[in-house]
């Protein structure tokens, strides 16, 4: 089950990013020649009756793509020139090169919306709810009903924020900073307890849950926005060296995650493709080569210079860019498999 829920989590999530792309290439008039769900292999494929368009599906769950005339440095005579994706409007190329993009945030703000209307909708705040009375943090003087507004001088504005900030610093003393219930503020230095090979801090945030279509809304905004803003502060903190590469996940980490969230209810799926869909839409919208965010900034430097980037030297910039992507995915899918046997 874990394998095919795996299939179906991964098959709905590319399956609309490649469906903002289709949809925008289309209405935009740029040919397609195939719209493909999986990677390597064809297992099916099917032509329409007056559209050019051929739908396949593909042996490898882990990818898709929407092939449009005008995207190689071959040119395809057979295509007319106004059919290309060259030949059209500045804003049309934006569009469907960002169409994945914002189908990824769209399906995760539905998911969202979904699980709040049936669940409830968290507060997402960093009020503390418990204090054990066996950990550090109790002996500091932290209390429920405290709220937490940085660790280690990192303003927390969300428990998400809060929550990134602690898993940063597992295993270290962190310092809070706490606005009392009386208005004071208190600066508190704690250290973690190792129980069952896990850090703890000894409290937990007071969960509470708002009902009804308008909080619904409101969480789904605002988790899809804090989610986003939590994956650009991981890129930094990659690229600065705060994290490390073997902090990432690949198809196997993902792979466990699925199963160990198909054991705790459909709720938790749902919010595990919501998650899931928000990473990729990020992570496509990075401007490096084989990115959707890289054909956007060659995009941005064509408007800035008021002339298109050679398409030799393009093509050339995103084939180095996938070589690189391929061999970025062996080393995280290396360190996931490692992960296994620790």
């Amino acid at each position: 089950m874990t394998l095919i829920y795996f299939i179906l989590i991964l098959g709905i999530i590319v399956f609309i990013h490649e469906l903002g792309h289709f949809i925008f290439a289309k209405t935009s008039g740029i040919y397609v020649y195939e719209f493909s769900i999986g990677m390597g292999p064809k297992i099916l494929s099917k032509k329409r009756k007056n559209d050019e368009t051929v739908y396949s599906l593909r042996l490898l769950p882990i990818g898709g793509f929407v092939s449009m005339a005008g995207e190689s440095i071959e040119v395809d005579e057979n295509v007319p020139v106004a059919k290309r994706f060259q030949s059209k409007k500045w804003y049309k190329r934006v569009l469907t090169v960002t169409a994945g993009v914002i189908f990824n945030f769209l399906l995760a703000f539905v998911l969202l919306f979904v699980i709040a209307l049936i669940n409830g909708a968290p507060t997402n705040k960093t009020k503390v709810g418990i204090v054990d009375k066996n950990y550090d943090a109790y002996n500091q003087g932290l209390e429920a009903g405290d709220v937490i507004t940085s660790i280690n001088g990192k303003h927390v504005g969300n428990s998400d924020a809060l929550t990134l900030q602690l898993q940063l610093n597992i295993g270290k003393k962190i310092t809070l900073t706490v606005k009392k219930s009386d208005g004071s503020k208190k600066t508190l230095e704690i250290n973690p307890t190792l129980v069952d090979k896990n850090y703890l801090y000894g409290f937990s945030l007071d969960n509470k849950y708002e009902y009804g279509f308008l909080s619904s809304i409101k969480y789904a905004f605002t988790k899809t926005g804090t989610t986003i803003s939590q994956m650009a502060h991981i890129i930094g903190y990659l690229v600065t060296g705060k994290l490390q590469l073997d902090n990432l996940s690949g198809p196997v980490g993902i792979y466990q995650v699925v199963g160990q969230t198909a054991k705790t209810g459909f709720l938790n799926i749902l919010f595990l493709i919501a998650y899931i869909s928000i990473n990729v839409g990020f992570v496509n919208l990075v401007p490096l080569p084989a990115f959707d965010g890289g054909r956007l900034l060659f995009l941005i430097i064509e408007k800035i210079t008021g002339k298109p980037l050679n398409s030799k030297i393009e093509n050339t910039i995103n084939s180095i860019g996938f070589v690189l992507l391929m061999m970025l995915m062996v080393l995280i899918t290396y360190n996931d498999i490692l992960r296994l046997f620790k």
